[in-house]
């Protein structure tokens, strides 16, 4: 079975990329597993370079495959903030529970009507095929509201989880259980997106 770097840190997003490819004919490996510890500076404007930074750097490191992501949340009453800034929004170390706690109180004057937002993912993949090294970056969106309070529990790796409802579902995207959150995510429609790309390197050995 071919191996694929998901070349992450957060152990929570690890997971979900395992469960997200489960039908195809890859083992997801870690940065753990390959002994790679050092990090790219996350230097891009968008989510798309920042994600395409990370998998040029691992695949450089490790000559395997390389999967690697960018996302966080984008608020429409916000300018589009915390953006490519998600994980940095409050600083370099910013707390899961402060960054779910800023938002609501940046929108607490914020109309209904105006409290639309989106989990955005950049998926990049970098990889061999017959000695030619080939690139893909794709995005995936799931979009909901901003309410006036969040749900009461942050999930570990995903904190913006727990400030976005989903309408149509009557709840708070944390609420719902692991394997329904990865259905219907911002990376699932992401590695969707990439099928083709996936399966060329399954196919590859």
């Amino acid at each position: 079975m071919t191996r694929l770097l998901i070349a992450t840190t957060n152990p929570a997003k690890l997971a979900e990329y395992r469960r997200l490819l489960r039908d195809f004919a890859l083992e997801p490996i870690s940065l753990r597993d390959v002994g790679i510890q050092g990090e790219p500076g996350e230097t891009g404007a968008t989510f798309a370079e920042n994600a395409m930074l990370k998998a040029r750097y691992y695949f450089e490191r490790s000559q395997i495959a390389t999967l690697a992501d960018d996302g966080g949340l984008e608020v429409d009453a916000l300018g589009g903030e915390p953006g490519v800034r998600s994980h940095r929004w409050l600083g370099s170390a910013s707390d899961e529970a402060a960054l779910v706690a800023e938002v609501i109180r940046r929108m607490e004057k914020v109309e209904d009507k105006r409290r639309r937002a989106r989990l955005r993912n950049a998926l990049a993949l970098v990889y061999r095929i017959r000695g030619e090294i080939r690139e893909q970056v794709v995005e995936g969106t799931l979009d909901g509201i901003i309410p006036r309070r969040a749900y009461s529990i942050v999930t570990p790796g995903f904190p913006y989880r727990s400030v976005l409802f989903l309408p149509e579902r009557g709840c708070f995207l944390a609420e719902l259980s692991e394997e329904e959150q990865a259905r219907l995510s911002q990376r699932r429609t992401a590695v969707e997106r990439a099928r083709a790309c996936l399966l060329e390197i399954a196919a590859a050995g």
